[in-house]
């Protein structure tokens, strides 16, 4: 080491200065998007690497090179495109529609009164029903959401946090009616009530009641939901509220050790639900950064489990995650770049890793996208998959000098965050304490002051602009009508539906709620199998639990 070094030295004072004076670089300091200095290369001199302990073989501890030995060898990637708009019946046309264009999961959008808990007709819902997801408010909507479409041979994830386990409920009870046993059932809730505090804001009750709702659904899976991912702890919001790659990792894990430790309390053992522990992360512009980011994530996550919780289960200890690529990069300015953008984004998640992925479309800068463009973002990965070659070996930058350095590096940063959010007394405290939220909002404002000085070029917004009139590109639009039905088949539901039946299951809810250990999980089921609503289960919950009113933070 200590020759290559003075080779190195002898380079930089020889050849590298010659071409300098000549030809100066294009700054004087080169930086990851997180702020990670980069050097003008790296050596063997630049990383200090324990090959089995700190890498090992894909599928064995500590997983930074894979979570299954083979990668994608054995099994591509799950090709799990977001789509959900208007009524079930249109979002239903979408699946089927990309199932028959080779998708291999679903990926469920929700409207924002389905979000925060209310359904279509209630006054507060008005004007959002079916903007940016599918509305559903009862067991019928989620009947024909799903209608044609077998539940034991799909994988649905679900983008929804603070109702989750009542959307659960409603996807087991409709599992019941299509004959389909729930332990048969695959498929994840995002469930992440953390960082819609931190980053999302789609939060319905206060933190303490939301854990015990994501605990109540770990123990409900465990036992009869075996193989569904009972959340995706999700660092994707807190990237696209402007976090750098280093903060994804710290605050997402930080997370990720609260619901652990949450689980814990709630009498539960780790090697009972961390094998079904899943997480979500964000697929940016940095191309080498990012694909070090999911290996450092792997990494540190190991450790975690196994040192910090003593897992035993070799399944607890993996962590698997979906990746969707960054819609914060997209920009309404020459939308086809995105489909560039996107490109290298998603090419960044399957060199690093990734277990299921979502492309953007090109268009989503300026509205929902079109069917012509979720299938061009569903091409991409088709292409990365069967043309690029890059899935046809496991890790396969890994020993890149410059790729080992920014793994450690990421680890190392990432884990003194956490070690700072432990001294705090945990990530529910540091973002009671509105610590997490500032950090971001910190990293975020950094990187807008260099877009606006052009230290950072953003292609088409900053430099490169070109003169462009209305942008020529087809446009999906959510007929308002659809408010209309959505309220009037609610209004027949409760005009048939039992209704002594309904109230005695929201009842049985309100008692259970005001008893910390009373299962729900079993009571949302027998009350969306009685026709009540979604927004009267979470009404009914706002009774007993309020609301959260976030603290205004300087």
């Amino acid at each position: 080491m200590d020759d290559l070094k003075r080779a190195k030295r002898d380079w930089e004072a020889t050849t590298v200065a010659k071409v300098i004076s000549r030809f100066p670089e294009r700054r004087e300091r080169f930086e990851t998007l997180s702020g990670l200095p980069l050097e003008r290369i790296y050596t063997p001199a630049d990383v200090e690497t324990d090959y089995l302990a700190d890498l090992g073989f894909p599928g064995q501890y500590p997983f930074t090179r894979g979570v299954q030995p083979t990668m994608y060898r054995g099994r591509l990637w799950t090709m799990r495109q977001y789509a959900g708009y208007a009524t079930a019946e249109e979002s239903n046309a979408r699946y089927k529609y990309l199932l028959s264009q080779g998708q291999t999961g679903l990926s469920i959008a929700f409207d924002l009164p389905t979000q925060i808990g209310y359904d279509a007709d209630d006054p507060l819902a008005e004007g959002e029903v079916g903007k940016v997801g599918v509305s559903i408010s009862s067991l019928d909507d989620m009947r024909v959401l799903f209608d044609g479409i077998p539940l034991d041979k799909v994988s649905t994830s679900m983008t929804i946090n603070a109702p989750a386990a009542i959307l659960l409920a409603m996807y087991v009870a409709i599992a019941k009616e299509q004959g389909v046993a729930p332990r048969l059932l695959r498929g994840t809730v995002q469930n992440d009530i953390l960082k819609e505090y931190i980053a999302r804001g789609t939060y319905i009750f206060p933190p303490r009641p939301s854990m015990r709702l994501v605990t109540d659904l770990f123990r409900y899976c465990a036992a009869e939901v075996p193989k569904w991912n009972t959340i995706s702890i999700s660092g994707y919001h807190i990237r696209e509220a402007g976090s750098t790659a280093v903060q994804e990792v710290a605050f997402t894990l930080a997370n990720g050790i609260a619901y652990v430790q949450a689980a814990i309390e709630a009498g539960l053992d780790v090697d009972t639900f961390g094998p079904r522990l899943s997480f979500f992360f964000n697929a940016h512009n940095d191309f080498l950064e990012e694909i070090a980011k999911f290996r450092a994530a792997r990494r540190l996550w190991a450790r975690i489990m196994r040192e910090r919780f003593q897992a035993r289960n070799p399944r607890s200890w993996r962590l698997r995650f979906h990746t969707q690529t960054a819609g914060c990069t997209l920009t309404a300015q020459q939308p086809e770049n995105n489909v560039v953008r996107v490109t290298l984004q998603a090419l960044a998640a399957v060199l690093g890793g990734t277990q299921s992925l979502h492309t953007n479309s090109r268009d989503e800068a300026l509205w929902l996208p079109t069917e012509d463009s979720v299938r061009i973002a569903l091409r991409t990965q088709q292409i990365i998959a069967h043309e690029s070659g890059v899935a046809n070996t496991v890790d396969p930058l890994a020993g890149s000098y410059l790729i080992e350095h920014l793994t450690d590096e990421i680890e190392r940063r990432a884990a003194d965050y956490i070690e700072r959010i432990d001294g705090m007394g945990g990530a529910l405290a540091a973002i009671e304490q509105g610590f997490i939220q500032r950090e971001i909002a910190n990293a975020a404002y950094r990187y807008q002051q260099a877009v606006e000085s052009r230290e950072q070029i953003v292609v088409g917004v900053n430099a490169y602009q070109i003169e462009e009139d209305a942008v020529n590109l087809p446009r999906l639009v959510v007929d308002p009508a659809v408010e209309a039905r959505q309220r009037a088949r609610l209004a027949d539901l409760r005009a048939r539906r039992d209704g002594a039946r309904a109230s005695a299951a929201l009842s049985r809810i309100s008692a259970a709620a005001r008893s910390p250990d009373e299962p729900l999980m079993p009571l949302f089921i027998a009350a969306v199998e009685a026709d009540c609503t979604l927004g009267e289960i979470c009404a009914v919950l706002r009774r007993e639990w309020g609301e959260y009113r976030p603290q205004t933070t300087v």
